[in-house]
């Protein structure tokens, strides 16, 4: 997450998909709404600066579960490399 982006990485039982988003509010709704239609429940983001905030609070009020942590934390998450998981 990034002040003008979000990059996006889902792992789901259909395979891994990538996309990116910018940061406008229309854009972060675009986000939510795939996240969706997709079946994602649960989203881990690093925590860069303040940008992860508007973006927390709206996956939030979708009751999608979210954690916030350090960048170090999310490149050891099992699947990221592009193995299955």
């Amino acid at each position: 997450m990034h002040k003008k982006s979000i990059t996006a990485c889902t792992i789901t039982l259909e395979g891994k998909a990538i996309r990116t988003f910018g940061t406008m509010t229309d854009e972060l709704l675009e986000f939510v709404n795939w996240l969706k239609e997709i079946g994602v429940t649960h989203v881990a983001m690093e925590s860069a600066n303040v940008y992860w905030k508007p973006l927390y609070n709206l996956l939030e009020l979708e009751q999608i579960e979210t954690l916030v942590v350090k960048a170090q934390h999310i490149k050891a998450v099992s699947g990221r490399d592009g193995r299955r998981i």
